[in-house]
């Protein structure tokens, strides 16, 4: 059974048609929220960013939110194969003792183990990810407005009540509880038109990086916000995926900047001076915001996403993966304390995954239309 479904919006369909695809096309590569479903994305980032993306030149740039920001700071490292494959172990033997008579963990005591944790990873090498020649990083994080501006025990909970009644109403509306806040390698511009949803952008540094993805990564009531982050704006700052939970941003419509124009490959149509959009994805549809999870009309494509290669598992080989699904949060309490158990569950969809790199591989060797299904 073939892993690996390949889909395209209309107009990388028409760039796949005449040229194929190539390394020097792509010009953005975002990373979704989702958690430990990223995980079978491991093979496919390694063979992305260690074999096929150095074959080419131009600048590349990588959007994150939550485990998908990780996944892309850390694609930013020098040697991203091994980081990558550092990465794949940190979360996957990740464990939180529980108190006696607890069902999970506090939210403070995640967030200081994962703040720890981002500090061993990252320790000395922040400037690797911030000077790197090629990829321009952009984190994606939900800062709260009004009554989410600061957490507390009980207005946090009310706010988030709040915003997902207004987002059921219309998603713009979210941004009077959240906005979207992007911390970016300095001097990037964003590789996506911002004027769908509140947006403010907001120079990465060696004083908020730690804090910035730490905040990315932060789901509400799970872990605790991240207050006050160097060089933005005060607040507290959640999980990028509460605003933009697969990133369905809007990479077509993004400002052609002098470095595009410069690069001789975004002159020779690779999906418009844009280029194209590369997303190694988890599942077929790009859902705007965590609260849209249930809201299944908004997820169907739009032309935001039309010079998109989405690269996704096929969902009867998912069915063949342990527990007949992706790894994903409920193993935390489906394993509870057995942590060897959860191990090995996640390490067996992991290795299945590198299906998913070979296939994509041997298509790009010999691209077959056939098999580019539309978003």
């Amino acid at each position: 059974m073939r892993a690996l479904h390949i889909h395209a919006g209309p107009a990388a369909r028409r760039h796949l048609e005449k040229n194929g695809l190539q390394a020097r096309d792509i010009r953005t590569i975002p990373g979704a929220a989702g958690g430990p479903k990223g995980l079978i994305l491991g093979p496919l980032d390694r063979f992305i960013f260690g074999q096929w993306l150095p074959q080419s030149a131009q600048p590349v740039h990588l959007v994150g939110a939550s485990m998908g920001a990780w996944r892309m700071a850390t694609a930013c490292l020098t040697d991203p194969v091994a980081a990558l494959q550092q990465l794949e172990q940190v979360y996957l033997h990740q464990h939180y003792h529980l108190l006696p008579g607890a069902k999970r963990p506090s939210a403070a005591s995640v967030s200081e183990l994962f703040g720890q944790t981002l500090q061993s990873f990252y320790g000395g090498r922040v400037e690797e990810v911030l000077k790197h020649p090629r990829y321009k990083l952009h984190i994606v994080t939900a800062r709260g407005r009004h009554v989410l501006q600061r957490e507390h025990r009980w207005r946090t909970p009310l706010g988030y009540l709040g915003a997902y009644a207004t987002n059921l109403l219309q998603r713009k509306a979210l941004g009077a509880w959240l906005e979207r806040v992007v911390f970016s390698t300095p001097q990037a511009a964003l590789p996506f038109a911002s004027n769908d949803y509140r947006t403010r952008q907001v120079p990465l540094s060696e004083a908020n990086f730690q804090k910035a993805l730490q905040a990315s990564c932060s789901i509400p009531l799970v872990l605790q916000a991240v207050h006050n982050i160097p060089g933005a704006p005060p607040g507290a700052y959640w999980d990028g995926g509460m605003t933009d939970y697969h990133l369905h941003l809007n990479y077509a419509g993004a400002q052609v900047t002098p470095e595009l124009i410069a690069d001789s490959a975004y002159t020779t149509g690779a999906g418009g001076l844009n280029g194209l959009v590369l997303y190694p994805h988890f599942q077929q549809s790009v859902v705007p915001g965590w609260l849209d999870k249930s809201l299944g009309w908004r997820h169907k494509a739009t032309p935001f996403l039309d010079n998109m290669v989405l690269l996704a598992p096929n969902p009867d080989w998912v069915k063949r993966l342990p527990n007949g699904k992706l790894p994903d949060r409920t193993d935390f309490t489906h394993y509870g304390q057995d942590l060897a158990g959860r191990v090995a569950a996640w390490s067996a969809a992991i290795a299945a995954s590198a299906q998913l790199a070979e296939e994509f591989e041997a298509w790009l060797r010999q691209p077959d239309l056939r098999q580019v299904q539309p978003l």
